[in-house]
């Protein structure tokens, strides 16, 4: 019978497409949606490296000023008002919407960043997010690229949330 043979076929084929969907360590799918409303879900790069390296958080010239950001694509980083000291209170949702920083590695600094302000602290999941001056650090999945800062002032999950600075400060234009 030729039916063992073309089954065997088949389970081959389809064992080498599902290894191929693995999800890169580089990205996290999320949904972008907000407190007020809902988008479709996005795809939004994280900080995490691979093992032993860490995320580069710089300055940047930005609309708001000079504004820290991070990862390769050099995304806005920003504050959550709703954190109580350097321990995040962004979870669940909240982090679909607002992903952690996150490093694998020791953080480092680029442009007038300062090295002796990064630090980390551990998430509910174990993973470590990058903190700024004692400050918890999240993309917003609505940023797609370093000239975006579309989470700038946004009232969300009970807060609201900024940029910062690297003096450690949010940048509040209300």
């Amino acid at each position: 019978m030729r039916y063992p043979l073309a089954l065997g076929a088949v389970a081959a084929i389809v064992a080498v497409l599902v290894a191929g969907c693995g999800s890169s360590s580089n990205t996290t799918s999320t949904k972008a949606a907000s407190a007020a409303t809902s988008a479709p879900a996005q795809t939004t790069p994280t900080a995490t490296s691979a093992a032993g390296t860490g995320v580069v958080v710089v300055s940047k010239h930005d609309k708001q000023g000079v504004i820290l950001a991070a990862g390769p694509k050099k995304l806005t980083v920003y504050m959550y008002e709703g954190d109580k000291g350097s321990s995040s209170s962004c979870t669940g949702e909240c982090a679909s919407v607002w992903p952690p920083v996150t490093s694998a590695g020791a953080a480092t600094t680029g442009g007038s960043a300062v090295a002796a302000d990064l630090g980390t602290t551990t998430r509910p999941d174990g993973t470590k997010q990058v903190t700024y001056k004692g400050h918890p650090l999240y993309f917003y999945a609505k940023d797609g690229d370093s000239g975006d800062a579309y989470g700038q002032g946004i009232k969300s999950f009970g807060a609201s949330w900024y940029v910062i600075t690297p003096s450690g400060n949010k940048v509040d234009n209300s």
